[in-house]
């Protein structure tokens, strides 16, 4: 399976980033230990210039981790075909103990580098580069990710065996069974749908606090973040209920396919755009206090909220118009 163009691709990117957030690591370290903006030392300039071409490294690494986030789905869907009982994604990732785990980190790096790409946009703008020392320091607790990514993703791979018999959607998305995605799947369609709507009115009422008030930065964070593992547990129990416009079918990838018109993608990226706008957003507003800061958050924070208003927006009119357009009718949902 590793000479599968995008299986090959995949595992040149994770290795690629790990050999560079290494690089940025090792220079992260140096920064932590002898940065000092006052100093005119040979060795400060020295790193004042090369914190350039490293931060711009670490940016294309987490952008190439965007994009392998993005194919790493969509090629599990292509390639389920492949392997006996696979119906979907979620039968490739059932190929071996690798494929979840593989998925989660994925989607971990994805946000901890929205966070950080955040960080060094925001101490750019500043003059005295303020957070420099943060966004080092925060290489040192992203990297541990990025290289089991690339191990148990190599695993994974290797682990791929078209003759191995795995198990479907169908059982594994299914109040009957046993595990996260059969208690994902036991909620009650209405209990799903009050919780996505009030996360959803809370996230938006507290950004809508943040761009008037200038206030709640974390909380707006918090609130989407909460928005995020609720939504995804409403299109399990919910959501994709109505878009497969089958009353048991839970399988949060087959809305991925053509058949379905690719509502799965309508859904899932504005929800994660949404989500990783508000942790970052988060992750700067204690930082304002800082002086050379106290003008450019303020503004980055609007900026970000209000897009990831918008993306949230976004999700919901997808999920409201998924709901109202399907010809399946769950009575529980609205009594």
């Amino acid at each position: 399976m590793l000479l599968n163009p995008a299986i090959l691709a995949l595992s040149i990117v994770s290795f690629v980033v790990a050999c560079m957030m290494l690089l940025a690591t090792g220079f992260g370290l140096q920064v932590v230990r002898h940065w000092d903006i006052g100093s005119g030392s040979e060795l400060q300039l020295t790193m004042e210039r090369r914190t350039y071409l490293i931060s711009t490294l670490v940016a294309f690494s987490f952008m190439a981790e965007l994009v392998a986030l993005l194919l790493f789905i969509y090629n599990a869907e292509q390639i389920s075909s492949q392997f006996v009982g696979a119906m979907c994604a979620t039968g490739v990732l059932n190929v071996d103990p690798y494929g979840w785990p593989t998925l989660y980190l994925k989607i971990a790096i994805f946000f901890s580098g929205a966070v950080w790409l955040t960080l060094n946009h925001v101490d750019n703008k500043a003059r005295d580069y303020p957070l420099v020392r943060v966004k080092y320091g925060l290489l040192l607790l992203i990297l541990p990710l990025v290289i089991a990514e690339l191990v148990l993703q190599t695993r994974y791979f290797l682990g791929m065996d078209p003759d191995i018999i795995t198990s479907c959607c169908g059982s594994l998305f299914t109040p009957e069974g046993q595990g996260v995605a059969a208690e994902l799947s036991g909620v009650e369609p209405g209990t799903a749908m009050l919780l996505l709507t009030v996360s959803g009115a809370a996230a938006l009422l507290t950004g809508g606090w943040y761009l008037f008030q200038r206030k709640s930065g974390i909380a707006f964070a918090v609130t989407s973040l909460t928005t995020f593992l609720i939504a995804l547990l409403a299109i399990v129990s919910c959501v994709a209920l109505y878009i497969y416009e089958h009353p048991h079918h839970h399988c949060p990838f087959c809305i991925l396919k053509e058949g379905h018109d690719f509502m799965g993608y309508y859904l899932y990226i504005p929800l994660f755009i949404a989500t990783a706008m508000a942790l970052g957003a988060g992750a700067i507003a204690p930082l304002r206090n800082i002086t050379s800061l106290k003008e450019i958050i303020p503004a980055e924070s609007r900026q970000l909220i209000g897009v990831s208003m918008l993306f949230m927006l976004l999700f919901y009119l997808v999920a409201a118009y998924a709901i109202l357009g399907s010809n399946l009718t769950m009575v529980e949902v609205w009594w």
